[in-house]
Formats: C-alpha cells, structure tokens, sequence
C-alpha cells in the first residue's frame, strides 16, 4: 500500500501520479455495482474533492472509474433504504446526492470516462470541467427508464454544455450516446482508446498542471461565475426541489423493478 495513496472508506481513494504530484485521481472502485454510488460513497467522493480544492500542492484531479465503467449513477438498491440513499431533501438543500456535485472548485477537474456514465454517472461527468470518453463508452439519462429525475445539475449542466436543443433530447429520451456523438456535440473533449481514457486524461492534467496557476485558476472561475445568466447555486437548488417529489413518487418503485432484474446499476 503507497503512503501517497488516500483512502475514503472501500470504495473511493485519492492516488497523486506518481511523475507529476501535482496531478490527483480520484478512483471509484466499486466495479461489482458498476460503480453506483450510494450515500456513504457520495459523502466519500464529496470529501476527495474538497480535500483536493485545499491541497496548495495540487493543481489538477481526475475522476476516473475503476473496473471498466466510469459510473451507472445513483445505487438503486439503495433508493429504498433510508441509512443508504443518497441525501436528498424536499427544498433541494444539502449536498450533491451523488457527492460532489453541488461543490463549485477553484482547480479543474477531469472526467476519465470508460464503459457506462449514466444517469447519476453523466452527471457527475458534467460536473467536471473536461471529459475523455473511450471510444466504446456510452453516456445517457438512463434513469428516464426507472422514473428518477436528474438532481445533481444534469438539467443545469448538460444545457450549458451542448445546448438546450441537444440536452433535451437526450434527457427527455434517456437514450444511449456514443463517443462520436458525444465529441461531435461538446458533451466530450476527447476521445481515448479502449483502456486509455485514464492516461490520456492524467497527461492533459499534466498539460494543465504545467501552466500558469494563477490565470488558469481566474479564468475557471470566471467562466463558471459568468458564462451563462443565473447562479448556479440557487439553480441546484431548485433542480433539487423540483425532483424530490419524483423520487419518491415514481422512483422508489421503478428502482426497485430496476434492481430485481439487475442488482449490480445504478441509475
């Protein structure tokens, strides 16, 4: 076990790269679940990239998903449990459910995306500033099909990053995107080879880690503070305020139909 490696509980770990320690990954390894997240992991995933934000030694984070699968979203198996969902409250308050997905950082962060990002998973991998995606991934609001509504910034995200047009079909459809769709609408910054998308996405944090600090840090939080009409904050908060009854009226039960004929998703 390396003295560098950080461990969040089972399933979350902070691993520095081992020729740039500027450079953090943030591994979800829960590969028997396709890495769903439930609320213990939420709370772990949250507390790695506030640990990163603080670190003056590290400059750019990877999100990357062990196992061959960036993340199928929230864990289903744990909808209808009240020790293990993930938190959610009625007036859209409180943490990301599925971790750090309300936090705004002052330092990028990367999404290094294989297999499956859906659901809850695409919207953790809007939540980061750029995306490598695998040329066999697949993203898509996936929990369209079970009736759980997007409450970690997927409403918010996605339109900002490809376009209103473009997000609605894909969140009112749920259906599956590729990576050349992906890439060919501004959902994805680069496409990687089959078992790449980590490295490839850990040599352009290296790339950003080697600039300027200062300038790269002010135009990131210039872009989120200003590039679009509204405060984000408050627009999560009513995303999450709009969704919380959905959850319960129509999530509960089709997680649960979700989870009986497929107990490793998310969704």
């Amino acid at each position: 076990m390396s003295p560098d490696v950080v461990y969040l509980g089972d399933y979350v770990r902070m691993e520095p790269l081992a020729h740039d320690p500027r450079v953090v990954t943030v591994v979800l390894d829960r590969p028997g679940r396709r890495n769903a997240v439930d609320r213990n992991i939420a709370d772990a995933l949250r507390e790695a990239f506030e640990r990163f934000d603080a670190n003056d030694a590290l400059s750019v984070a990877v999100l990357w998903g062990a196992g061959g699968t960036f993340c199928a979203g929230a864990d289903l198996s744990a909808l209808n449990d009240d020790a293990r969902r993930n938190e959610i409250h009625p007036d859209g308050s409180g943490p990301g459910p599925m971790g750090p997905t309300r936090l705004t950082l002052g330092k990028p962060v990367i999404a290094a995306i294989a297999g499956h990002a859906v659901a809850g998973g695409l919207e953790l991998a809007a939540w980061c500033d750029l995306r490598v995606i695998e040329e066999n991934a697949v993203l898509g609001v996936f929990c369209r099909r079970v009736g759980v509504p997007l409450i970690d910034g997927g409403t918010i995200r996605l339109p900002r990053l490809i376009g209103m047009s473009r997000a609605l079909d894909l969140i009112l459809t749920g259906r599956a995107v590729d990576a050349r769709e992906a890439l060919a609408i501004g959902l994805a910054n680069r496409i990687a080879p089959p078992g790449r998308a980590r490295a490839v996405a850990e040599t352009l944090a290296c790339e950003l880690a080697a600039l300027p600090q200062a300038a790269l840090r002010a135009d990131l939080r210039s872009v989120h503070d200003n590039a679009f009409d509204g405060d984000i904050a408050h627009a999560l908060r009513r995303e999450g305020a709009n969704g919380h009854d959905a959850v319960f009226d129509e999530g509960l039960d089709g997680a649960a139909r979700f989870v009986s004929r497929d107990s490793r998703a998310g969704g």
